[in-house]
């Protein structure tokens, strides 16, 4: 089962390039910009908001 992020952290946590708010992906453990279109990973459910750590998704 996949870890949970607190709920408050999502509320102020952020894309560290364009700023715009993240989106939790639960499933793949990921936090996700639809602006800059990048997934950051969440590894030990910490989330890595590192440019080099991100990939690009498509819709």
């Amino acid at each position: 089962m996949p870890e949970r992020l607190n709920p408050k952290l999502l509320e102020v946590i952020a894309c560290p390039r364009c700023l715009a708010r993240l989106q939790y992906d639960a499933e793949n453990q990921r936090l996700i910009c639809r602006y800059e279109q990048l997934a950051y990973p969440i590894e030990n459910g910490v989330p890595l908001l590192i440019a080099e750590k991100a990939e690009k998704i498509t819709d």
